[in-house]
């Protein structure tokens, strides 16, 4: 009963120290994106800004029909040269190129949403914080960084939309040493530091508001893309609930007719 009890105890603490050690930059939580034509914007810039490096190898393009678009839809704006309705989402960028580039060849995106989720929030939230947070650092190879992924080897696909951020001045220092590779906060010290700011340097063809809008929708298509039948999985899951409640009454008054007679 001891070793239970202590057992128990330490479960206990687990949550608590997953929150502890989460760290890193926060997250904002991410518009929900349900609508279809949210949902085929997202899609569409997906394929036009991510594509380009990434794969979706998990999905065919002709799952877009349950966005609302038809196979013709899909074809005239959304396929690349050669490729056909029912292929895989998939890049042309090599792996040997892609490694020569970026020096590792760019994660499969099919499932980004669900495997980026966390303690610190959803994997849409981490997704719409990190599309974000991307400024301008030229001591990088790529000539960027990231807020949520320090030292990311990733450039910013969707500067042209965003424009280029850079950190304000207050904040250049401090976070430049935050972001070191292997750095260890000193034993003890429980500093409290000003969360690094970015501010637009060049703007892009769109305005925080518009921008901000398009990553929802982007990241909107991502978490669908990571389970696209998900709303038909909640919707059945509603019925066997509603089924199971009424199996259970039943169930119920049939077991105590039953006992009834029991002496």
């Amino acid at each position: 009963m001891k070793l239970m009890k202590n057992l128990f105890a330490a479960l206990a603490f687990v949550p608590a120290l997953a929150l502890a050690n989460a760290g890193g930059y926060p997250l904002d939580r991410a518009p929900e994106r349900t609508e279809l034509a949210s949902l085929q914007n997202g899609a569409k810039l997906f394929v036009n800004h991510c594509l380009n490096c990434h794969a979706a190898a998990s999905m065919r393009y002709n799952r877009l029909r349950d966005l609302g678009l038809t196979e013709e839809q899909i074809k005239q704006n959304l396929l690349f040269t050669g490729d056909k309705v029912g292929d895989m989402m998939k890049t042309t960028l090599s792996v040997k190129d892609a490694k020569a580039w970026l020096g590792a060849s760019p994660p499969d995106l099919s499932v980004i949403a669900r495997a980026k989720s966390s303690e610190a929030g959803t994997g849409a939230d981490y997704l719409y914080t990190y599309l974000r947070t991307f400024y301008k650092d030229d001591s990088r190879p790529t000539g960027w960084n990231n807020l949520v992924f320090p030292n990311i080897g990733m450039p910013h696909a969707l500067w042209e939309l965003q424009g280029i951020q850079g950190l304000k001045e207050h904040a250049k220092a401090e976070h430049a040493s935050a972001g070191k590779e292997g750095e260890k906060a000193k034993e003890g010290e429980h500093e409290a530091h000003a969360l690094p700011e970015l501010e637009i340097i060049k703007a892009g063809s769109m305005n925080k508001a518009q921008y901000d809008v398009a990553v929802a929708d982007l990241v909107g298509y991502m978490s669908w893309m990571a389970e696209p039948a998900q709303s038909t999985r909640k919707k059945i899951g509603v019925w066997v609930l509603m089924f199971m409640g009424v199996l259970s009454f039943l169930t119920w008054r049939l077991n105590a007719s039953y006992w009834k007679e029991v002496k």
